[in-house]
């Protein structure tokens, strides 16, 4: 493998460099719609399904794959890819680099347009139709690495034990028997290194981790690329610790409480310092592993020495892309800001009917399509559904920031929420954050508006 291959982000990276081990950070052979089981698992699929969704894969997913070996080695047995395939693969992806800025302005990105830039990039080396069916095996390698079932229904509580993520909404939830047990506001993959949305696992903790900077355009000042970056390091993006999820993401600590709510990582699920610190605690919790805050903290005193504790048990991790959300009551609306077209009419009657409610009969029936057409647009203000027309969305997009109608949480810069409060809804949802901390300063509170739900992000 040359040492030159572009990890593409800094998790994407983190997740190959020293501290994490190979067997927990490669993602089990799976279709994203489906969880894996001990069959499909073991069975090789000898020729990815048309109807596998590869619009979340973009370059730096691309390029964190063909840097890890078992990867490349299942690409080249499944797909009957060359060493030349593969070397022409990650040279084209080095060539294509990282161009993203962490200080440039949300609506600069866009999932849907780096997405294209794979599948164009691919398909010049391989062909459309190997380049199809060579993508559609990466989202099934991304997509995860649980055994556990991923919930069949939108808004689903879980009944067992695991972590769940809902990327549109920055947060973060901790079940333990299916009962929820603590909340986080978490920062989320930039557009253009969206969150793996799917069934993946965590098993261990890695404290004071070390990190490797790939030779990426973004990766600037003090870091010089495959020049490592020593645990505990005030430099280390990493944080205090970090927690391996599956390749190539990670949930760790680092974060500005501003990024909290936000776009804040290169494919990761991003905490400040002390969160990420509690969240571990309560991970080792509900995992049955001695581990405690005073515990944790006495191991990162050692800043020069990575420790890395097994869990007892391994937990899944479920991420959702759940755009339409019923919670203790409150419907939310959130912008799809991963354009994957989901706030529709269709899926908004779905989730509705699940709680026994008719679109039709509701009175605020029209604010509520409206305020969804608002939320079916990505980080640019641009249409995410890609059969629907710029031109007819961009009265939409200039809207956003100035309707009074609908109660909007102005959490992170631009609106990424509409709520409803619905009285036919009462007592139904998924539940209200349970301890939610967003470790951040009373500046970045929600403004409260009238009608709005009590303490709502």
């Amino acid at each position: 493998m040359t040492n030159r291959i572009s990890a593409g982000v800094l998790c994407l990276t983190a997740a190959l460099v020293v501290g994490c081990t190979a067997g927990n950070q490669t993602p089990t052979n799976t279709a994203s719609t489906a969880p894996p089981t001990a069959s499909n698992a073991a069975t090789p699929a000898p020729s990815p399904s048309a109807s596998v969704d590869t619009s979340q894969i973009t370059v730096p997913v691309l390029a964190a794959m063909l840097s890890d070996e078992d990867f490349v080695n299942s690409a080249k047995s499944e797909q009957k890819l060359s060493d030349t395939d593969i070397q022409k693969l990650r040279d084209a992806v080095q060539a294509a680099g990282g161009t993203l800025d962490e200080n440039a302005p949300e609506n600069a990105r866009s999932t849907r347009a780096a997405a294209k830039s794979a599948s164009d990039l691919v398909d010049q080396v391989l062909g459309k139709e190997r380049g199809h069916d060579f993508l559609a095996f990466v989202q099934k390698r991304w997509s995860g690495n649980s055994t556990a079932a991923a919930t069949s229904q939108p808004n689903s509580v879980p009944t067992d034990t695991r972590i769940v993520v809902n990327a549109p909404e920055y947060r973060m939830d901790v079940f333990k028997d299916g009962q929820l047990v603590k909340s986080y506001r978490v920062g989320i993959g930039y557009p253009e290194f969206p969150l793996p949305i799917g069934m993946r696992q965590a098993s261990e903790i890695i404290v004071n981790p070390e990190w490797t900077p790939p030779d990426e355009p973004w990766v600037k000042g003090k870091f010089a690329p495959y020049q490592k970056v020593e645990a505990g390091s005030k430099d280390n993006p990493l944080g205090s610790l970090k927690i391996p999820i599956g390749l190539p993401s990670l949930i760790h600590g680092g974060k500005n409480p501003a990024k909290l709510g936000s776009f804040a990582s290169h494919g990761c699920v991003g905490l400040t310092n002390a969160l990420v610190d509690d969240f571990a605690v309560q991970l080792a919790q509900i995992s049955n592993t001695p581990l405690s805050m005073d515990q944790l903290k006495g191991y990162e005193k050692e800043r020069e020495q990575t420790k890395d504790v097994k869990l007892g048990q391994t937990i899944p991790v479920e991420i959702r892309y759940d755009t339409i959300v019923v919670e203790d009551g409150v419907l939310y609306i959130y912008r799809d800001v991963y354009e994957r077209g989901t706030n529709t009419e269709e899926n908004l009657r779905r989730v509705l009917q699940l709680y026994g409610v008719s679109l039709d009969s509701l009175s605020q029936k029209d604010q509520i399509i409206d305020a969804l057409k608002k939320m079916a647009v990505d980080a640019t203000g641009q249409p995410a559904d890609p059969s629907t027309s710029a031109s007819a969305n961009t009265s939409v997009a200039k809207q956003i920031n100035k309707d009074k109608n609908v109660k909007i949480t102005y959490s992170v810069k631009g609106n990424k929420v509409v709520s409803f409060e619905i009285p036919e809804l009462a007592g139904k949802g998924y539940p209200a954050p349970v301890g939610l901390d967003k470790g951040s300063t009373s500046a970045d509170q929600a403004p409260k508006k009238s009608g709005s739900p009590a303490g709502r992000r």
